[in-house]
């Protein structure tokens, strides 16, 4: 055997499984997954009259930095695993559908009872992605309930069944154009309408809008606004993001008046910006945040990355997620990330839709029996973990009597 083949064996054997064929890489999911879970019932805790938008955020990420930080401790050739937040927490209230995470000079009023709340963040472990968003409304006190609203309980209920059945939907062999068809025909029953500009993505590890995307709608021919999503098929070991925001108006989400405070930089984008400012902002980019989103809150000199931030703009360096506005109705926002492992999809992320969002409308016989199934599936895996329980402490009750 020669040496060139011994070294491309020697490659070989070095690559690096990045998907959930390696076990490894699936557990990082589901440990990235359990800090999410965790600051988001943190969050929902925490909104309550008063509570400022910025105190939130803040929450959510130290939250999150915390908690990862406690996980892969060890250094791996020297090297530290990198985890932390993933996607900036955004608290977006009532006609801002998302990405709202503001600067504290432009911090908004705090929030008050019958706010309708959508807070959206993500985390990882070194690279491999969990993400979730999630709508509450803000009641007078913890034990409170908040007024009945049935525009609110119909798209709240409508969104978080599509996040369900899309969730369900998205499995080894199946197209995004079922999982559209899916969503569409939940909005249709409940009478409400999926947000055009919002879309579920496929994610990798530093990837969190991957190439393969799905949209909520299908697109109203000479639209200019509507894209059409390129047709793909799902495999088994990918992850994606279900993304589900649905209006009670028109579902046109567009940029308002807020600031946008969250980038990404785009790595495939080169220029030799001419401000200094703007050089300053891309380095410190480049070292804290490569990949993955980002809040100009957190970068260290805030008035100079104001006077960069256009440039690098401009030039494509940066991509923006501004503050989405639908001032045509109300806005419910639910995300859940799954992962296509060999025994079916396992949703890791999202909470349980909150009790007081009801609705008189019926979902369609299609929709109904996956979500009756998807039920039954939840509630057997209920029942086992609570036997398991039962019989751990069991075992551990009959320790202390032989002792």
């Amino acid at each position: 055997m020669s040496d060139d083949e011994v070294s491309i064996d020697e490659v070989e054997e070095e690559q690096e499984v990045t998907d959930l064929s390696n076990s490894d890489v699936c557990t990082k999911y589901q440990e990235a997954a359990k800090i999410v879970n965790l600051a988001l019932e943190g969050l929902v805790q925490q909104c309550v009259p008063g509570a400022k938008v910025l105190d939130l955020c803040e929450f959510g990420h130290t939250v999150m930095e915390a908690q990862a930080a406690k996980l892969y401790q060890k250094k791996v050739n020297g090297v530290a695993i990198d985890r932390g937040v993933s996607f900036p927490v955004c608290i977006s209230v009532n006609d801002v559908v998302c990405n709202h995470s503001p600067l504290p000079t432009e911090e908004r009023p705090p929030l008050k009872a019958g706010d309708i709340v959508k807070m959206d963040l993500g985390c990882h472990i070194d690279g491999y992605i969990a993400v979730a968003a999630h709508t509450c409304v803000v009641t007078e006190s913890p034990d409170a309930q908040p007024e009945k609203d049935e525009e609110l309980g119909n798209v709240a209920v409508a969104a978080y069944n599509a996040m369900l059945v899309a969730a369900a939907s998205i499995k080894a062999g199946a197209t995004n154009a079922d999982v559209t068809k899916a969503v569409e025909r939940v909005a249709s029953a409940y009478g409400v309408t999926p947000i055009s500009s919002v879309r579920m993505h496929q994610m990798k590890r530093y990837v969190l809008d991957g190439v393969k995307e799905v949209a909520l709608k299908a697109p109203v021919p000479d639209d200019p606004e509507e894209e059409k999503v390129p047709e793909c098929t799902f495999e088994q070991a990918e992850v994606y993001a279900v993304d589900v925001a649905m209006s009670t108006g028109d579902g046109k989400a567009r940029p308002g008046e807020f600031r946008t405070t969250v980038f990404k930089r785009n790595v495939e984008q080169q220029y030799h910006l001419k401000v200094k400012a703007a050089r300053q902002l891309l380095a410190e980019v480049d070292k804290k945040f490569p990949t993955l989103p980002f809040t100009m809150r957190h970068l260290s000199d805030l008035r100079s990355a104001k006077l960069g931030i256009t440039e690098c703009i401009t030039h494509g360096l940066l991509t923006p997620y501004p503050s989405m506005h639908d001032y045509s109705g109300k806005v419910a926002h639910f995300k859940c990330t799954v992962l296509l492992l060999p025994s079916g999809t396992s949703r890791v992320t999202g909470l349980k839709l909150p009790s007081y969002f009801t609705t008189d409308k019926a979902a369609d016989e299609e929709t109904q029996k996956v979500l009756e199934e998807i039920a039954a599936v939840e509630a057997k895996k209920a029942a086992k973990k609570a036997a398991k329980k039962k019989n751990k402490k069991k075992k551990k009750s009959e320790a202390t009597l032989s002792a």
